[in-house]
């Protein structure tokens, strides 16, 4: 871990800067190791899809409201039906991309794309607090702490990426600057299925994620403090 840290705060270069990209810290994060098999398994889906005039946001809509549907399974206690919901909504979202791939991408698709994934992440552990407030409130409280702290920092420095031009190398074709870290979706949504399969360890995986998650987000401030110290 703590190479793993050293090697986050790596201060980019004004070369790096100039070119626009993120340097090596980004080939840390499992979804860039994911996501390039992902694209060629869902291409001929996505290809189908867009032939019967099924867009993009129409699937990250379907599958944003299929996603939160596992708050109130998860609240009923019906742990195997919401696995299940956050299983469709991940598809669905993977979809999404590879038909915009196809037809263009839109601003308004990846604002959807974005916006609605966060809210569905902080779906899953106030669910879980409505299912035990006794023993996952403060757990589930403390982690939806820490995913403001991961997602305001991931969509600042997004904001200010965009204005100065620069690109994520690592993941170019995402609608916004995609900025790594040590949780990431694909280490979120591990979470969602450890706890969904084993819901008494919650507060236990809360607060180890949560701890990760602020790791992430002083990272994350650290890399905008000095990258954008270039002129």
């Amino acid at each position: 871990m703590l190479n793993v840290t050293f090697g986050l705060l790596a201060r980019p270069s004004r070369k790096n800067l100039q070119t626009s990209h993120q340097p090596a810290r980004a080939k840390l994060m499992i979804d860039s190791y994911l996501i390039p098999p992902q694209e060629r398994v869902l291409r001929h889906p996505a290809r189908w899809l867009l032939g019967l005039g099924v867009s993009a946001n129409a699937l990250t809509l379907t599958g944003f409201v299929i996603g939160l549907g596992a708050l109130p399974a998860i609240a009923l206690g019906n742990f195997w039906l919401a696995l299940l919901l956050i299983a469709i909504n991940r598809v669905l979202d993977g979809l999404d991309g590879a038909v915009a791939r196809q037809a263009g991408p839109t601003d308004r698709g990846a604002f959807l794309d974005i916006a609605l994934d966060f809210f569905f992440y902080a779906s899953i552990p106030f669910a879980f607090v409505l299912a035990d407030p006794a023993a996952n409130g403060v757990a589930g409280a403390l982690l939806l702490f820490s995913f403001i702290g991961t997602s305001s920092s991931f969509l600042a420095f997004a904001v200010i990426a965009k204005q100065r031009g620069m690109t994520a190398l690592a993941m170019p074709k995402k609608g916004i600057y995609y900025l790594g870290g040590i949780t990431e979706g694909a280490e979120t949504i591990a979470l969602f299925v450890l706890i969904c399969l084993f819901p008494a360890l919650f507060p236990i995986a809360a607060i180890a994620f949560a701890a990760l998650a602020f790791l992430t987000t002083a990272i994350r401030w650290w890399w905008g403090w000095t990258s954008f110290d270039a002129k």
